[in-house]
């Protein structure tokens, strides 16, 4: 009954509370445990750094799939790597322009596969079955929610794709993944060294 009287703004405000709360979680974390993991880390922080590739394709899947590793994560090894504020921008940005892509990836894996009983039986029904309601509630709305909340970006996507919502309102809605990125970079670059000096 309580989800059926929730409206669009209170649906926004709620998820996005759960993501600052989230994100306060990763920073306090990061902030008290910062020392330490540089202490003892240093050298698994530069491996992982050596082969960006790897780092960049585990970030990949994970957007593709349903955004199981928190992209915060990824911002906050190259401030462990010390790297200079344009280099931060560089990664941010590729980091950025890779979740948009599965974005728009799982928008097409819900418009060309949403009949397929792989879809039915192993996508809708395990992950995405939980959000259809609130797709037909909110529509567009959830897309946006998705793309600046930690609401799953991709799997609201595929649910877009499935019910073959207009492709540049899709994408036009999507661009507030681009700010999404763009303010929790610039507090994942600010807030630990306010703290820590």
């Amino acid at each position: 009954m309580q989800e059926q009287e929730e409206t669009h703004s209170s649906f926004l405000i709620r998820n996005l509370l759960k993501g600052l709360l989230w994100f306060a979680i990763i920073i306090t974390a990061f902030i008290f445990l910062e020392g330490y993991i540089q202490e003892h880390f240093t050298n698994h922080i530069a491996e992982i750094r050596a082969y960006p590739g790897v780092l960049y394709g585990v970030y990949t899947l994970s957007e593709i799939v349903f955004g199981i590793i928190p992209p915060e994560l990824f911002m906050l090894v190259w401030v462990l790597d010390k790297i200079d504020v344009s280099g931060f921008i560089i990664n941010l940005s590729i980091l950025t322009v890779i979740s948009y892509g599965a974005g728009v990836l799982g928008y097409y894996i819900g418009l060309n596969f949403s009949k397929t009983s792989f879809y039915q039986q192993h996508i809708r029904v395990k992950y995405l079955a939980q959000y259809e309601k609130k797709l037909k509630k909110f529509g567009g709305y959830l897309v946006f929610v998705g793309a600046v909340t930690p609401l799953p970006f991709s799997a609201t996507c595929m649910l877009a794709g499935s019910i073959n919502m207009n492709i540049r309102y899709f994408l036009l809605i999507c661009i507030s993944r681009v700010l999404r990125f763009a303010v929790y970079g610039w507090m994942v670059w600010t807030f630990p060294s306010m703290f820590n000096g």
